[in-house]
This record gives C-alpha cells, structure tokens and sequence, in this order.
C-alpha cells in the first residue's frame, strides 16, 4: 500500500507530510478490521482502497488552499473524503458529518486511534445542524450521492461568504452541474469549474464541482429533506 500511495500522491502533485502515508495504513488495518463486522464500504483491499478511497478523496486538496483552513464533510459515512484530507493536511480543522451513528462512532475511534487533532465527528442531519454550524467553514466537502442541486442546498449553508465547496462526482457530471446552476445561484454560490482527474493506476476518471460562496445562504434553505425531493431547486 505505501507504495502505491507514494507514487499516487506524486502523480497527483502532493507531497505527504511526515507519517502521514504511515497513518493511512494504520487506518486501512482499522477499517477492514471493523468494515467485516459493520459493514462500511464496498471497497475492500489494498490496492483498491488506496486507489479507490485514499487517493481519490486527497486529489481534492489540489483544488482549494486547505493549510490553516476549516472544513466540514457533509454525508462523510466511514470518513471519506475528511478523514484522508486531515491526514494529508494535519493544518486544516475537520468536522464530519453523518446521520448513522453507528459511522460516526467508527470515525470517532479511528480519530482516536490515530492521535489526530482539530478534528470532530458528529453525528445529525445536514438538514438539522444547528445554527453555530451555519456560514461557519471555509471550505465544504462531499463525496455523498446527491444530485448537485440536493447537495448544494444541504453543504452551501455551512461554508461561509467567500469560501468553496467542493462535490465529488463522476466523470460526466456537466448536465448536471449545468442544471444545479440556478439553485447554486439562489443558495449563495456560483459554479465556477468542474475539474476532471485520473485516479492514479485505475484510468478511472472523476470530477471536481467547484462552487464559489459568494453571499449568505437565505435562512429558509436548508428545507426538510422530503421537500427537497419533491421540490428541488432548479
């Protein structure tokens, strides 16, 4: 796995700080230890994982200046992309959100077992976040399954006037990032990239939505999630 790693992060132009890639494999161990009785990702092995998870999610850092920066990973499940983004980027303060408990309690002992700070898991809906947490984060991060125009109206109220959000998303995503630009417009943003990579070794393409956050969020947004679904912001 270091191996891959190493030579992935390369390709991507990253530069692991120290123990970083040691920590990665730490967590790997953790993950496929807990993963075969909680069943956290679909993703399993080495190879796959490192490709798949660890350097998929660590090419977004090419993409915003996280050193210094606050983030919020908005659906995070086992961890993804946060918890690769504060390894890689030990400077930025994390906070994961998830509505499973039993995901966040995985992140909350993986973030213990590997002695890692200015990072929190909590466990609510995006929907329901309390108002401390709105217009509060630099940057917003999801790897979730969302159409864009559902994820820009859960993750645009927690990034503040003058920050980005970043959506992950797969290799085709122009029609809808293209459809979801009114409602970034309604919510505060404005879709300003979408950014295609290669996952090193896999030919796998994926892409980078980056919303700018030009204004705050109008109070009524987010609504409740049934109301989204049937009335999306187009």
């Amino acid at each position: 796995m270091e191996e891959i790693l190493v030579s992935g992060f390369a390709e991507l132009g990253l530069t692991p700080p120290e123990g970083a890639v040691g920590k990665l494999r730490e967590w790997y161990a953790f993950l496929t230890e807990r993963n075969a009785v909680m069943d956290l990702t679909a993703i399993e092995g080495e190879e796959n994982t490192a490709r798949a998870h660890f350097l998929d999610c660590c090419a977004l850092l090419r993409y915003a200046g996280f050193e210094g920066a606050s983030l919020i990973d908005v659906g995070s499940g086992a961890g993804f992309p946060g918890l690769p983004l504060k390894i890689m980027s030990p400077s930025t303060r994390v906070t994961l959100l998830d509505s499973q408990r039993k995901r966040v309690d995985f992140t909350l002992e993986s973030i213990a077992r590997l002695g890692l700070e200015g990072i929190e898991s909590l466990c609510m809906r995006a929907e329901e976040a309390p108002i401390e947490l709105r217009e509060r984060y630099d940057i917003g991060v999801s790897r979730a399954v969302a159409r864009l125009n559902l994820l820009l109206e859960l993750c645009l109220p927690f990034v503040r006037s003058g920050g980005v959000f970043l959506a992950m998303k797969g290799a085709d995503c122009s029609a809808e990032a293209e459809e979801a630009g009114r409602a970034a417009a309604m919510l505060g943003g404005r879709i300003r990239a979408v950014e295609r990579y290669t996952i090193p070794g896999t030919g796998t393409e994926h892409s980078v939505v980056i919303v700018d956050k030009l204004s705050p969020t109008p109070p009524q947004y987010p609504r409740r999630w049934a109301r989204m679904l049937k009335k999306p912001l187009l």
